[in-house]
């Protein structure tokens, strides 16, 4: 009994000391990122769902347009300094080339590798770049399509797509592990360790479940110190009493912000066009990167494209304002 005990603790225990490459000045450096745009765009642009399931043709994903310069730019004039993408939702679709599946963004209308073209805009803007990735997958084995929890089994396929994930794209700053549909087949202590081995300097964070990796996640979240789950936002139950932690993140979209009571409380893909003016305020956007900037976390701010493949015009001037905020041209109201 006693084995077993210890065998089910131990990645909680392994994650107390970081790995070698975490070295301090790369925490320093990673914590000095401070704030990103996060960027959700796929299937779910096009259904004004949040998660899109019994899609079986990928010419779904259908934009009239793609602007990843534009999003960039935007993230720049923000005083942004990374861009977390995502590359695959629950329902399995790819924003990249993948080699695992026919369900990916060069087979829909599109036609481009959309990870591939981030990237190179991240570079051209100086900007650096993370990658979300759901963990579970509706048309792996054993899945329940739509269903929480119940993104089915296949370590194998997941492994090879972080595989091409972490050794295609360049550097990756962090890992944002979505477990709402499960864990794919693999652990997570075992999907950091396989992560730590193809990137060893990018850190590994998860929304929820086992506690593993090394950048504590905050889903709806706020500015908090590292010991203070509370910033942790639909986390912190699953974060508390874990030591393995170097950094922390929070997120939450830029419609509809962290606080409930709306019609667009969490939605991170762009929905209907009556919510078109819909945005929080920069100056409460500034104060949550305030927050970051006191407690030593990222502030992920997602802004959703739509479906021209262009960010909403609000979003646009909103960030803008936030720059002026940032570089001291402006003062808080």
């Amino acid at each position: 009994m006693l084995g077993r005990l210890l065998i089910c603790l131990a990645p909680v225990l392994l994650g107390a000391q970081p790995p070698a490459s975490l070295t301090p000045e790369r925490i320093a450096e990673f914590k000095n990122l401070r704030f990103g745009m996060f960027v959700c765009w796929s299937f779910s642009t096009f259904s004004d769902k949040e998660w899109t399931p019994g899609i079986a043709d990928v010419s779904y994903f259908r934009p009239t347009g793609f602007d990843p310069d534009e999003w960039a730019r935007t993230a720049r004039g923000a005083g942004m300094k990374y861009l977390l993408l995502l590359t695959k939702h629950h329902d399995g679709f790819c924003l990249w080339d993948t080699k695992t599946t026919e369900r990916k963004v060069t087979r829909s209308p599109l036609g481009r590798d959309v990870v591939a073209a981030v990237r190179d805009a991240c570079r051209r803007r100086g900007l650096k770049l993370a990658f979300y990735f759901s963990e579970g997958d509706w048309t792996w084995p054993e899945a329940e399509d739509g269903k929480s929890g119940k993104g089915g089994r296949n370590p194998e396929a997941k492994r090879a797509q972080l595989r091409e994930l972490l050794t295609g794209y360049g550097p990756i700053e962090f890992l944002w592990f979505d477990h709402a549909v499960g864990d794919g087949g693999l652990r997570h202590h075992d999907t950091t360790e396989f992560v730590k081995r193809l990137q060893p300097a990018c850190l590994v964070g998860y929304n929820h479940g086992e506690p593993s990796g090394d950048l504590r996640l905050g889903e709806m979240g706020h500015g908090s110190s590292l010991d203070d789950v509370s910033g942790s936002g639909y986390n912190a139950r699953h974060a508390k009493g874990y030591t393995g932690y170097v950094a922390a993140e929070f997120t939450y979209p830029i419609l509809g912000g962290n606080r409930r009571g709306t019609p667009y409380f969490g939605r991170w893909f762009f929905t209907r066009e009556e919510w078109n003016e819909v945005a929080v305020p920069a100056a409460d956007l500034y104060r949550d990167y305030l927050a970051a900037e006191a407690h030593g976390n990222l502030f992920s701010l997602n802004v959703a494209p739509t479906r021209a493949g262009k960010l909403r015009p609000v979003d646009v001037r909103t960030l803008a304002e936030v720059g002026r905020y940032v570089r001291k041209e402006a003062r808080l109201p």
